[in-house]
């Protein structure tokens, strides 16, 4: 593979981690119009989303298991054209069921990008964790953007708005990608740019036990948080944010966009330092940030909340890259979309508490006085993951085939 063939990879990777993140986050924004628009309770709307994320969540395995035996930038096309054109389709609807089914639509293509394109990624980088801390910045500046743009939309013209203008700009770079294909500008040989040292069999499952323990259990805090956290703004920070929906967003894209560039540093510490302290050590910190969101208002809250985003994002890195190098590289795109099927695959878990705490007590308190309690038993399960010191900076240990 080229070196420019793997930029341009590297590239519609990213960009890809922002179209998906973005667009499973419109609708947490999005809800706070329909609201008002449709006189319709939240805790009604915000269920609109269960099938869309459980889609997210079942697809990853089977786009995982295609892009081994067919081609990921393929699938990546794909992924583009589908996701855009189901947001486009969802401007359009007029009734909650009809909405339900274009988010599922979203849903469904959403769920291509994790399995497919954060192994293509690993297969072209050269510096792995510097790559997945860059791609991370793309996927929370994704979810900031979700909020900035829903918010800026909506109060310009409407919730339709906030769908049909991404799903269009979104489409727009599937054709791009397309044409590069077709032009030979990107290509893939399935082959990893730089080679890493062979592991056990017994070390390679017992790793992916635990990693399929704590990926769940991340995905249950991200979940959570992702949908909770408008909804939390707009209940605690009126008095900062104001009328209108555009404020809220922008505390939200503030929130994620702090936590997306300190992405580069977690990529970093993946890079250089063992993987398991870094890995169970962002679990722990998690369980005070995440009791504070549950009890704090006003600006400390936005602060705590944006620490516990930060922390839970800058484990990705070291989960992926441990992810990658207990995995054979001729079945990492499925191990990845095993990964997801957990991550997302308990959304419509992480929903329905949402709208269960919120719809009994107004609030979200005891909601993340539970999710402190998942970070600490997160981390406790990751205590069993073998050290492996061994796992530093692999693209200065071992040569990249092209040296």
């Amino acid at each position: 593979m080229s070196q420019a063939s793997a930029r341009l990879s590297l590239v519609f990777s990213c960009i890809g981690h922002t179209f998906v993140h973005l667009f499973m986050a419109l609708y947490f924004v999005v809800v706070l119009a329909i609201e008002i628009d449709w006189s319709i309770p939240y805790h009604d709307l915000i269920g609109l989303w269960t099938a869309g994320a459980l889609l997210v969540g079942l697809g990853a395995l089977p786009a995982g298991w295609l892009a081994d035996r067919w081609s990921a930038p393929g699938m990546m096309v794909i992924f583009y054209l589908g996701l855009g054109a189901s947001a486009v389709a969802c401007s359009f609807m007029d009734a909650p069921l009809a909405l339900a089914v274009g988010l599922a639509a979203i849903g469904l293509f959403a769920a291509i990008y994790h399995p497919v394109g954060i192994a293509w990624l690993v297969r072209n980088a050269e510096s792995r964790g510097k790559a997945l801390g860059i791609n991370g910045i793309f996927g929370g500046v994704g979810v900031a953007c979700a909020s900035v743009i829903a918010g800026f939309l909506i109060d310009i013209h409407s919730w339709r708005a906030a769908f049909f203008v991404p799903g269009v700009v979104c489409i727009s770079t599937g054709l791009a990608l397309w044409y590069c294909v077709q032009r030979g500008l990107v290509a893939d040989n399935g082959e990893d740019r730089v080679k890493t040292a062979e592991v056990s069999r017994g070390d390679r499952l017992k790793v992916f036990i635990v990693l399929m323990m704590t990926m769940l259990l991340t995905g249950l805090l991200y979940q959570a948080t992702q949908v909770s956290l408008p909804k939390v703004f707009d209940l605690r920070l009126r008095d900062i944010a104001g009328e209108g929906i555009m404020g809220i967003g922008f505390a939200v894209g503030a929130v994620y966009t702090v936590s997306a560039v300190m992405q580069i540093y977690g990529g970093h510490l993946a890079d250089r330092y063992p993987l398991k302290p870094i890995y169970i050590g962002a679990f722990l910190l998690q369980v005070p940030l995440l009791i504070g969101v549950g009890a704090m208002t006003g600006l400390p809250l936005i602060l705590v909340a944006m620490l516990a985003v930060l922390i839970n994002t800058a484990a990705l890195p070291a989960e992926n890259m441990l992810l990658a190098h207990y995995t054979p590289q001729k079945h990492r795109s499925l191990a990845f979309g095993i990964k997801f099927v957990l991550a997302f695959t308990i959304a419509p878990v992480a929903l329905q508490l949402v709208a269960f705490v919120q719809e009994r007590t107004g609030e979200f308190t005891w909601l993340y006085y539970s999710l402190g309690g998942v970070a600490l038993l997160a981390c406790l399960i990751a205590l069993i993951l073998p050290p492996r010191r061994d796992m530093v900076s692999e693209a200065q240990v071992l040569p990249s085939p092209a040296e």
